[in-house]
């Protein structure tokens, strides 16, 4: 049976500023915290001197080359990009009274150019970075000044951009500071527990004034949030196991809870107290909170399995994810399972609690992508990956689930955000790039570059069921 998806439905493909821009110091923009990491998410700070160069200084140069790239996605029939701003180029120190006019006009330009195509803007106000300069004068997160901060950043492009773009989100997987305080939050790496869930609280209460403004300055405008679909599955039926991945699961899930809902759940005063965890939370911020989100955004790559045996816990450290694999899964070529049921299982999880629409904002499958003596790029690996997907997320749909969109992630080959290399490309476009820098930067066209734009023709009834 072919699957067609809602007639309003936005497809296309999703990019973030510090993976695709380079441009680093261009046009007044100040160091972000993804300006620092040169080795990417997990690679710890190294402070950047004068004559200096990272992979990311220059990325794809998506900042002098967007309008060829959105061409591109114009073929492809894209009816959204998701893309994010950077902070550091309207608050280049992240403390500033008046915005940086050359920023703010990059991405107008920028909209303005989607806007011939009819491709409507996804925006993520904060993806995976912030201005250093908050990080070292303020202490990121940590510091309840950095609100007010984030607050003034997204008035002045909601003021600016309230004609060109509809669609928001405020922080990309806001559950990642778990994992990667200094990305998430502006902390350092060996932050306590108390001090990251304290950084998490500003966040949530600055996500939710951002809500607010969106809301008042853009009437017709839909606001998001953005969460790491993390679902774990339990790796036996032994109610140790099942009780364990609820905790698990929860703790992904309280980020939801807190934006759909407005307020802290039941289960995390439990949570605090058997870890000896305070939050100072004022009246002023519980009033905040209630500023809730028009629809749930997220990233869906994999699951995990959760289990009470000390044991496989201590081996599954040793894998790069830390995860328990599921047997009864493969993984791709960097260690991840392959769960395309999984997608399904998560929407109707995750409408099942919130009952307000979903949007897919990122899924995809990294490899490597070898050219053919003919240069052509036969990615089928990936067509396989996306059409399986995708035939699950039709299944949610018929399901009762409702989906504003779907973009994969990284449509034009960049810079990874874990490591910050090239080689493990997620592209319907081939950059030529490599993890050392080198190569001229062309776009080539894979083979899933005409599959794509065929499932978005046929608005998904070409998917192989």
């Amino acid at each position: 049976m072919s699957q067609q998806f809602p007639k309003n439905f936005l497809w296309g493909g999703a990019v973030a500023a510090n993976q695709v821009e380079g441009a680093y110091l261009t046009d007044g923009k100040g160091l972000s915290t993804s300006d620092v990491q040169p080795k990417g998410i997990f690679g710890g700070v190294v402070e950047r001197v004068a004559g200096d160069s990272g992979i990311k200084d220059v990325a794809i140069d998506f900042y002098h080359r967007y309008p060829e790239d959105i061409k591109l996605f114009a073929e492809m029939g894209f009816s959204c990009l998701r893309t994010s701003i950077a902070w550091t180029r309207i608050f280049p120190q992240g403390d500033e009274l008046e915005p940086n006019e050359a920023g703010l006009a990059f991405y107008d330009r920028l909209f303005d150019e989607m806007a011939k195509y009819n491709i409507a803007p996804l925006v993520t106000l904060s993806h995976y970075e912030m201005p250093y300069g908050l990080v070292q004068k303020h202490g990121g997160w940590g510091n309840r000044k950095t609100i007010e901060f984030f607050e003034r950043y997204a008035r002045t492009v909601f003021q600016r951009y309230q004609h060109k773009v509809k669609y928001w989100l405020t922080f990309n997987e806001i559950n990642m500071s778990l994992h990667a305080p200094l990305t998430g939050v502006g902390l350092p790496e060996n932050s306590s527990k108390q001090d990251i869930y304290q950084a998490i609280h500003h966040q949530l209460v600055a996500s939710a004034k951002a809500v607010k403004a969106c809301h008042e300055i853009i009437p017709d405008a839909k606001i998001g949030n953005m969460l790491l679909g993390g679902l774990l599955y339990p790796l036996s039926s032994k109610p140790e196991d099942v009780m364990e991945t609820l905790q698990q699961n929860r703790e992904w899930l309280f980020f939801g809870d807190v934006q759909v809902r407005g307020s802290y759940p039941a289960y995390m005063k439990r949570f605090f107290a058997d870890r000896g965890i305070e939050i100072n939370i004022t009246n002023e911020d519980r009033q905040a909170l209630k500023s809730t989100i028009d629809f749930i955004s997220f990233s869906y790559y994999m699951t995990g399995c959760v289990t009470t045996d000390e044991e496989l816990n201590q081996k599954a450290r040793g894998n790069i994810l830390s995860m328990v694999p599921n047997p009864h899964l493969a993984s791709s070529d960097w260690g991840w399972q392959i769960d395309p049921q999984g997608i399904r299982i998560l929407m109707n999880e995750l409408y099942d609690r919130y009952q307000i629409p979903l949007f897919i904002v990122e899924n995809g499958l990294g490899a490597y992508d070898k050219p053919q003596a003919n240069g052509e790029i036969i990615d089928d690996y990936r067509i396989s990956y996306l059409n399986d997907h995708l035939v699950q997320i039709g299944e949610a749909i018929q399901d009762g689930v409702e989906v504003l969109g779907y973009t994969s992630w990284g449509p034009i080959d960049l810079v990874s955000a874990s490591k910050a290399e090239f080689s493990k490309r997620y592209g319907f476009i081939y950059v030529d790039r490599d993890d050392q820098g080198n190569g001229t930067l062309e776009r080539r066209c894979k083979k899933s570059f005409y599959w794509y734009k065929e499932v978005i023709q046929s608005n998904g009834a070409a998917l192989k069921r």
